[in-house]
């Protein structure tokens, strides 16, 4: 797997994830309200959580946004996607940070980052049908939505529609 480097925003430094982390992450992911378009139901204990963040059969990489006071506000992936130079991004924003511009922010790094210096000619996102403020942000960052999936993913939630969402290198030059 490639390292994960250190990305840096206007107030965000965007590290590899550390044990630590999980303290700062389990309130958010430890509330249903919060988890409601994972895969997965709120997380019971920071060591549950633990084993999911640090899982090492999964093959994506993980960033922690760190504010400059050492505040975790969020947290970015990406994933190996169906061939190489395409890959999934996936993000979550620390409840208390949520709606100040985090996932924007750290979300347009994280994209540059992956077309500039990766080497990566597409990106994907998949957002739950009625995730509305994701599907808001992947507009404004200028990913198309390419498909409807209807019932789609079956999630703790029950039985979903998903929307996916592109973003060509190609059409950002």
């Amino acid at each position: 797997m490639t390292d994960t480097p250190v990305l840096k925003t206007t107030r965000f430094t965007m590290r590899p994830l550390q044990r630590s982390d999980c303290a700062a992450l389990f309130p958010t992911l430890n509330d249903e309200d919060q988890c409601r378009y994972l895969t997965r139901p709120a997380f019971a204990s920071e060591e549950e959580l633990w084993g999911w963040l640090a899982d090492p059969t999964w093959d994506g990489r993980t960033w922690i946004a760190e504010d400059a006071g050492g505040q975790v506000a969020g947290r970015f992936v990406a994933m190996p996607g169906h061939e190489d130079g395409v890959s999934e991004i996936g993000y979550i924003v620390c409840a208390d940070r949520q709606g100040q511009g985090v996932a924007g922010e750290c979300t347009a790094a994280l994209v540059d980052y992956l077309f500039n210096q990766d080497g990566h000619r597409k990106l994907t996102a998949e957002v739950d049908i009625d995730n509305t403020a994701s599907i808001k942000l992947l507009e404004r960052l200028g990913f198309a939505r390419e498909a409807y999936l209807r019932e789609h993913e079956v999630t703790h939630i029950g039985l979903r529609d998903v929307l996916l969402y592109g973003l060509l290198k190609s059409k950002l030059t």
